[in-house]
Formats: C-alpha cells, structure tokens, sequence
C-alpha cells in the first residue's frame, strides 16, 4: 500500500484566529474581510506586520513589513495584537479535532501538521473526499479554514498544500510534478530562502523545474550538503516518517516556524513560553519527566543553532522549563532575525522513579498537586489558554 500523507496548515492563522476570537465576543466586523493586520502598534507606527488578510494584501501589504509602510499603502488599516495564549488554546483544540480523524499526527508548529492517513484511506472514496471532511469539519468547528496538501511524502503534501488558498485542497503526487510543481519559482520550494534563491540565480536557475533537472554534483560544488537536499526535493525525494508523539520515545519537544521573524528579546520569550506550556502538557500526558532542556534557534538566514542544559532536578513542570530555555536563549542569540523557535526535553525518566532533589527543594504539597490536577483538567476541557500559572 502507497503512503498518504496529508498537511494540514491554518491559512493566516494569527489573523484568522483574533477574527473569530472577536466576533464570538460580539464584534460586527471580520479581520479576514477587511484590510487588517495582526502586528505592531497603528498609533505609534511601530512594529511589524505578523498577518495579514486578503484585502490587506491587495494593498501590496506582506509579513514582516514595518507597520509604518503598510499604513504608507493603506490608511485605514486595522491592525491587532498579538495574542500567543489564544493562538495555543485554538492550536491545541484543533489538534485535537485532527487527532480523532487520525491518531497518527505530527505537529510541526502551532497552525500545521502532517498526518499519515496511509491505514485509513480505505474508509474514503478518495483522499480528496477525506480531506474536504477533515476541512470542512475544521470550519464548521472552530470558523476559520484551513489548507489540506495531499501526496505519498511529507515534502510534496506541504508543496500541494501552500497552493491557491484559501480553504483548499490540492494534491502534488509524484506524476503531477512537472506539470505542478516545476514551473513554480525556485523560491517556491520549501528549504530554499533569500540566500539560496540568489546562489541558484547565479547558476541560471530559476524554476524548480530548472533545479531538479540539474547536475547534483555541481550544485553541491556550490551549496554542499544544502544543494543536495534541494536538488531532492525538487524531484519529490524525502522519505521521512511522520513522527507521532507516541514514537519519541528519547525526548519531547516542540518547534514552531513563526509567521514572521522575531527580532526582539520579548517576542521570543512569549514564544517559548508557549512552547514550554506544551512540552509541559505532553511530559505530564506521557507520565515523563525531563532531565535536560534544550532550545533551538533558526535564523531567517536558514543557519541553526542550539544549546542544552542540565536541569537541577528532573521535572514536567512549565516554569523551570521555561526558565531554562529562557536562559539558553540568552546565550545563543546574536540579535538576528529569528524565523523558528524550538524547545526540546531529554533524559526522560518515569515519574513514578526516585527523584535526586536538590538540598533547597522542597516538596510539593498536597495542596499545590490538587491545584495542578484542576488547572490541567480545565486545560483539557477548554484548552491550554483557559488558565495559566502565574511564572514569567
């Protein structure tokens, strides 16, 4: 049996997030209707554009412009802030939603998944009868939409699903590259960003199509191991798995590609703090506790960096993970532009195994276990946004 794999993406989720968020609160206007923006602060034309809508767009608006430049094209543009708590709690409901169609589900950022649907097709008269349910299952759910790409491989299923939005579904399988995939500009594929598209120009490569049927040596003679994936995935090449939570038997982690690179400290830590919130909930869902913290950096330059550390006591609790990737974050960041966040924990042991304390620790009381119980079961019921504890 071929795989299926599908990717699922939320299209503009910021913004699609805010506007329903506010019209449940009684608001006559959609965001997603009307030039709009989630981003920096109108009156003091500070900040950047985070999303957009389709009529901001129209406006020549794009993510990660100044909010000054985009008021320059539009003047009446409405624009919100952030809010990363809401973000979480929708992510993590439509996880869940997603998860009952298939258990066999990556998250691989707060507003995308892969899922490996190769077991359950047979239920379907089609993928695409199968992605439209799940699509529109999304939208009659929550209100907002969302982008299905369809293939037998996780690279082409995410290709597929970044064509024409919104509230779409589209295959990419290997027979219809050529004709879908190839004309497409080079900058197009996923993996190539600024620098790579201007070393590729240099070469006279200007479409996918141009890159896959390229010499492979030549294209390593210039980019190294880089040319060589990119020349994979031109032609439709990856084999990676799609990675369940039940298979990460060596650590639990979670990464995000941000809608739009951070570039200041406070940015980056409400990011981390929602990341640590839910590796938090998975350690306590799997029963784990980590022993080691590390936080991943990659910048809108495509260059990763990481850095790990020992935790002083082993535990599932978000304020010391927090505060560790806090710390790691710190002493790995040069002040560049940040496209991805990412905190991953190892050494995991059982919760129910002999813990070393620390000569300071204290123990938890019976109290603070109660209060925790109660905070994580309304988490569960109305998402992880619904309550936080109090640590910064």
């Amino acid at each position: 049996m071929n795989r299926l794999i599908f990717h699922i993406d939320v299209n503009s989720a910021y913004l699609s997030w805010s506007a329903v968020e506010k019209l449940k609160q009684g608001s006559t206007v959609d965001l997603r209707n009307i030039p709009a923006i989630i981003g920096g602060d109108i009156k003091s034309r500070h900040g950047v554009v985070l999303a957009k809508s389709i009529p901001a767009k129209a406006y020549g608006i794009k993510t990660g412009e100044p909010v000054s430049q985009a008021l320059a094209k539009c003047p009446d543009l409405v624009s919100e802030p952030p809010d990363h708590r809401l973000y979480s709690r929708y992510s993590h409901e439509m996880m869940g939603l997603l998860s009952s169609f298939c258990p066999c589900l990556e998250q691989v950022s707060v507003d995308e998944c892969y899922m490996d649907f190769t077991t359950r097709q047979g239920r379907y008269p089609s993928p695409e009868t199968a992605a439209t349910i799940i699509k529109d299952k999304v939208y009659d759910t929550f209100g907002f939409t969302v982008n299905v790409g369809i293939s037998n491989n996780k690279l082409l299923a995410k290709m597929a699903s970044d064509f024409q939005k919104p509230n779409r579904v589209h295959t990419l399988f290997p027979e219809e590259i050529a004709d879908k995939m190839w004309p497409l500009p080079v900058e197009e594929l996923y993996m190539v960003g600024k620098s790579s598209a201007a070393a590729l120009h240099k070469l006279e490569l200007y479409t996918i199509g141009d890159l896959a049927r390229t010499d492979v040596h030549i294209l390593m003679s210039h980019m190294k191991s880089h040319g060589r994936l990119i020349w994979e995935f031109a032609n439709g090449i990856d084999d990676t798995p799609v990675e369940t939570e039940e298979a990460e038997l060596k650590c639990v982690g979670n990464s995000t590609t941000l809608p739009k690179d951070v570039i200041t400290a406070p940015e980056a830590r409400e990011v981390l703090r929602s990341l640590c919130s839910q590796v938090s909930r998975r350690l306590k869902k799997s029963g784990q506790l980590a022993g080691m913290v590390s936080t991943e950096l990659k910048y809108a330059t495509f260059k990763k960096v990481s850095h790990q550390k020992q935790l002083p006591q082993a535990t599932c609790e978000g304020k010391p993970l927090f505060e560790a990737a806090c710390c790691l974050f710190n002493e790995l960041w040069n002040g560049e532009p940040i496209r991805l966040l990412g905190v991953r924990t190892s050494k995991l042991s059982q919760e129910a195994e002999p813990i070393q304390m620390n000569l300071f620790d204290l123990p938890r009381t019976q109290k603070e276990i109660r209060a925790d119980h109660a905070m994580e079961q309304l988490q569960e019921r109305f998402g992880s946004g619904a309550i936080h504890k109090g640590w910064s």
